[in-house]
């Protein structure tokens, strides 16, 4: 499952089952079913690969979902022109070959007929019972004719409950969409890039969090391919004109072997070629790569004593590289990825990279939670594993999910659940954190004491004002680290609640979405006495309207920032500048930190309701005949006026349109952002993001 097996002209880098012949498997679908009691030659690459993992398997089950499938999508294709069982056939084989049980595979040749064909939910169930029709349900797409622009964000939510009660749906998801994006080149260029950004932003985090690596790493070589042309061909070409680099890690596996057999430890030694997106960071890392930089050896062994042992002997032998030392078998990986990193430095000062794992750890390193099979299969007879709720408790659900299952509840909007949810995913890591009394908190690397309180106690975090880590008094903005015991303090007055400041240290959507919503709820402060009656002023330097940002000091005039043009409800921060006045910029804006850099302190800021706004808006297409008419109808359709607009010149067919735009209200922006989404050619339109001149 590499991505260079979709380009015929670079020779494949791994050995493995060959790939699926979908043409051939095509004309078998299309003649119809074989003799009873025979599998169906085009299912016969499935049942080797299934067998192989599951020697005892039923399949006759297989080839009465096949056949249901078969007879579900025929007369219809894909635009590739294969017939169009071909898809679900090819997406069942990737599950095969990765050990996915026998109902994961009903389900995967199900996963389109009931979205695609008049096949109902209640057949599917009739005939293959409640664990198959769930999974098929829970990958079932939502239609567009009723959720409209929603409809993709709502449909990954979804999946996501869906997953929380059985992972198995988005192992499903995660094949369906490899097998799209090898066929991806049938499509046209803007949809291509807009599918591959939701793969990168959205599926291949997924895949790294289910731990699911041989998926993950061809996604990422086929997101590579079309969203950086440039860079993935010059990759492609220094992998090419280093097609003699294995043998230099070729020796040092022979010398590695060498010594384990010496030693008497049973060891599997491999040499494995890294992906393309692996050579792509390499060579950023360490510029000019040598021959042991295109791969890395993997030593595998029987039993856990084994890898230390294997660890011992090469540290012995070889000049080990101790900064590259890690130990994922002590401390797993929250992806269930387990294995021994270490390096070596060969006679000529080059470095090999080793992994060292079991056998079934790497099982579960290369397929995550599909090599855990049906996670209910040891489920108790009377149904005692049920949750409060009357849900089965899933054993393999990690914390990451059962926390973004739970924060997805108070976000009912699709564009803020999927804002949220792609910065979720973005937060690489996870950390684990104790509580006085002993009990943990699973939070995700760079998590805060804000994130802590509001993941133990909910909205009660409202009236947090401190925090002990470790056993010292400490801000609610210090950063936690794994294995650190926190322990939030919260005031007695319950009528005290968050300051917008706390929004720059949450890192979670949990903590976000709350402060977010309490201070919605509560634009003047918690409810007590104001010291001046008189409301805050709003004023900008320009004395057009807009958005309502105030400052508590009365009688400060507040100014917008135009390098970022912040407009509820983003994140913001002010400075003061001459004459008394406040410059509000978004939090993230680059002038933020250089303000901070020179000692400048921030002054807190806060909207206190929707008005007019300025807001600056880049989009980026493919270049075409109309595209300005175009997009410029579709912000005067949504009541935007343009105050100035800029058009770079196209590179590589691309070209990016700069529009500054006039809001009657704030609250518009995201319609706005869609339609202009919606313009063909255009695959991504975001809020500007300038280098500004002090505030």
């Amino acid at each position: 499952m590499c991505a260079e097996a979709t380009n015929p002209s670079v020779p494949s880098r791994r050995r493995g089952r060959p790939r699926l012949d979908l043409r051939r498997l095509g004309r078998a679908a299309l003649l119809g079913p074989t003799a009873r009691g025979r599998l169906p030659d085009a299912i016969g690459h499935v049942a080797d690969a299934h067998r192989a993992h599951h020697p005892d398997a039923d399949l006759a089950v297989l080839r009465r979902a096949y056949e249901l499938a078969e007879s579900s999508h025929r007369g219809q294709f894909r635009k590739s022109g294969e017939p169009y069982i071909t898809h679900p056939l090819a997406v069942t084989l990737i599950l095969a070959e990765l050990g996915a049980e026998t109902t994961t595979l009903t389900a995967s040749l199900l996963h389109d007929t009931v979205e695609d064909t008049d096949l109902t939910l209640d057949r599917v169930r009739a005939e293959f019972g409640d664990e198959v029709a769930y999974l098929v349900d829970g990958v079932t797409k939502l239609e567009k004719v009723d959720y409209g622009a929603a409809a993709e964000p709502e449909t990954f939510r979804k999946m996501l409950v869906a997953t929380g009660n059985d992972v198995r749906v988005m192992s499903i998801k995660l094949a369906d969409r490899l097998h799209n994006m090898r066929t991806l080149g049938v499509m046209r260029p803007e949809k291509q890039a807009r599918i591959a950004k939701v793969t990168r932003d959205v599926l291949i985090p997924l895949a790294e969090r289910l731990g699911v690596q041989a998926l993950k790493t061809e996604l990422e070589d086929l997101v590579f391919a079309i969203l950086h042309p440039v860079e993935y061909e010059r990759t492609r070409a220094l992998i090419a004109d280093n097609v003699t680099a294995g043998d230099a890690l070729a020796t040092v596996a022979d010398d590695v072997r060498t010594v384990l057999r010496e030693a008497g430890i049973t060891a599997e030694v491999l040499v494995r070629p890294r992906h393309f997106v692996s050579v792509h960071r390499v060579s950023r890392k360490r510029g000019e790569l040598r021959g042991t930089d295109f791969g890395r050896l993997l030593v595998l062994v029987g039993e856990d004593a084994d890898c230390y042992a294997v660890l011992g002997e090469l540290h012995t032998c070889f000049t080990p590289v101790t900064s590259e030392f890690k130990d994922f078998i002590a401390a797993p990986k929250f992806n269930l990825y387990q294995s021994l990193h270490t390096a070596v430095a060969a006679p000529d000062g080059a470095v090999a990279e080793i992994l060292i794992r079991t056998h079934q750890m790497h099982k579960v390193a290369e397929a995550g939670v599909v090599a855990l099979g049906n996670p209910y299969a040891a489920a108790p007879a009377d149904g005692s594993d049920a949750g409060d709720d009357g849900e089965r408790a899933d054993p393999t659900r990690p914390g990451w999910l059962s926390r973004l299952l739970d924060w997805q509840q108070s976000t009912p909007d699709p564009d803020t659940f999927w804002t949220s949810l792609r910065a979720d995913l973005a937060q690489d890591g996870e950390i684990t954190v104790f509580l006085p009394d002993g009990g943990t908190l699973a939070l995700p690397a760079g998590a805060t004491c804000v994130d802590a309180a509001y993941e133990q106690y909910g909205t009660t975090a409202h009236t947090c004002v401190g925090a002990r880590v470790n056993g010292r008094l400490a801000t609610l903005g210090t950063v936690l680290r794994d294995g650190d015991t926190v322990q939030p303090l919260l005031a007695a007055d319950s009528g005290s609640g968050p300051s917008p400041d706390w929004l720059e240290h949450a890192r979670t959507p949990t903590a976000r979405i709350a402060i977010d919503r309490w201070l919605t709820a509560h634009p003047h402060g918690p409810d007590t006495p104001a010291a001046d009656p008189r409301p805050p002023s709003a004023v900008v330097a320009d004395r057009q309207p807009t958005a309502n940002a105030v400052v508590d000091a009365p009688h400060t005039g507040v100014r917008l920032a135009g390098c970022c043009t912040p407009v509820p409800p983003d994140t913001i921060t002010g400075f003061a500048v001459r004459g008394g006045a406040v410059t509000v910029h978004r939090a993230e804006c680059h002038a933020v930190l250089r303000m901070r850099n020179l000692g400048r302190q921030p002054v807190t800021v806060r909207w206190s309701g929707p008005a007019q706004c300025r807001v600056t808006l880049v989009a980026e297409a493919f270049g075409r005949p109309c595209l300005l008419a175009d997009l410029t109808e579709a912000i005067a359709t949504a009541g935007a006026a343009i105050v100035s607009a800029t058009v770079e010149p196209p590179s590589e067919q691309r070209v990016r349109h700069t529009y500054t735009l006039q809001l009657p209200d704030a609250t518009g922006l995201p319609a706005l952002m869609r339609a202009m989404r919606d313009v063909r050619g255009v695959y991504d339109v975001s809020r500007a993001q300038h280098a500004a001149g002090a505030p």
